[in-house]
């Protein structure tokens, strides 16, 4: 659209670029979702969904697989900090390498932002990559399901109350099933991975926000906060003489720990890019849908797959958990989710019990 006003004396010109038109990365990524280099806007919304979560459940249960298959490794357990940095080291890697890809490569948040979020995502990652030495993984799995309850705890609401109630009993008797299943059962653990979830609970919104703000890139926010975080880790290592007999141990067993690690952040790293397109094309309501899945999932490979010992208490109660789930994510979309109500239902029947009777006289 051109709009021109010419006279003896001025000249003024405004041009509104169509969408059909160049225009840079970070507007046209507004319209545009890409994955791993698939620009997924080409196809049909079913069609996405199925990618979207096709990608999710792939990665992220070969994640969960490796996870758990690295400490499994005979001494690793007390190496989850060391894990964390190598993890940060390739998440950083893989950052660089995807913004390279696009064109515009400046750094849009400010680096004071960038510590706190690097901060928060060394807890949140360190210390549950770290709990996994006290822990059976199943365990530490329904913890992370139950992130919503520091959220809940920050601002409290009637209708979240209930929902905070089942997802607290549910680890409560997860936690007990695990105590008198597990004989190398640590509190240690259990607290271990309370303050992961209190970082992952404030992370999110820092990073949303931050991500709004300044219309930064995805790859942006991977690369100065794991860059970042991967500092700090290693000044803790380095101060706390942990870096040494980890990296003396791991060198014994590269395959087995390094490579397990490349993978277990490859896929880590893929499966979070699907996640966001998630929660970019359907909103956050599916996306929680599709990870608390993905998690159930995890947990019944990981009795599947990994000897440990089993106890229906573990069935019950993580049934809780997934009940309060579900009522948390209800009262927040009230609106989007409409269960019919017994009024509801009584009337269905009786109009399907006169249409039936209608016919039978017609």
């Amino acid at each position: 659209m051109d709009l021109k006003f010419n006279n003896s004396r001025k000249y003024i010109s405004i041009t509104v670029p169509s969408k059909t038109q160049t225009m840079s990365p970070h507007i046209k990524s507004v319209d545009d979702v890409v994955v791993l280099g698939m620009n997924l806007s080409k196809f049909n919304k079913l069609t996405q969904f199925f990618i979207c979560v096709a990608g999710v459940f792939v990665f992220y249960l070969i994640y969960g697989y490796l996870q758990e298959l690295i400490f499994s490794v005979e001494g690793f357990k007390s190496c989850g900090w060391y894990l964390t940095l190598v993890q940060f080291a390739f998440y950083s890697i893989f950052g660089l390498i995807e913004l390279q890809l696009i064109q515009d490569k400046r750094r849009r948040i400010p680096g004071k932002t960038y510590m706190i979020i690097a901060f928060l995502t060394v807890g949140t990652m360190g210390l549950s990559n770290t709990s996994l030495g006290y822990l059976n993984y199943p365990t530490q799995v329904i913890f992370k399901c139950c992130k919503l309850i520091p959220v809940m705890l920050g601002g409290v609401f009637i209708q979240d109350v209930s929902a905070a109630i089942c997802m607290s009993l549910g680890l409560i008797w997860f936690t007990l099933a695990d105590s008198t299943t597990a004989p190398n059962f640590n509190l240690t653990g259990v607290v271990l991975i309370s303050l992961a979830l209190c970082a992952d609970a404030v992370i999110g919104n820092v990073q949303e926000k931050a991500m709004k703000l300044h219309n930064a890139s995805n790859s942006e926010m991977v690369l100065y906060s794991y860059s970042i975080g991967f500092v700090y880790i290693l000044l803790g290592l380095t101060c706390t003489s942990g870096l040494g007999p980890a990296v003396t141990f791991c060198a014994k067993n590269p395959v087995r720990t390094y490579g397990y690690a490349f993978l277990f952040s490859l896929t880590g790293y893929f499966g979070i890019s699907f996640v966001l397109a998630l929660i970019k094309i359907f909103g956050a309501l599916i996306a929680v849908t599709v990870t608390t899945g993905r998690k159930a999932m995890t947990i019944v490979l990981s009795f599947i797959f990994f000897a440990k010992p089993f106890t229906f208490q573990y069935v019950w109660s993580g049934l809780l958990v997934v009940l309060g789930i579900f009522l948390n994510v209800y009262s927040k979309n009230m609106d989007k989710i409409r269960l019919p109500s017994l009024y509801d239902l009584i009337n269905k029947s009786v109009e399907a019990r006169k249409s039936r009777t209608l016919a039978q006289t017609v």
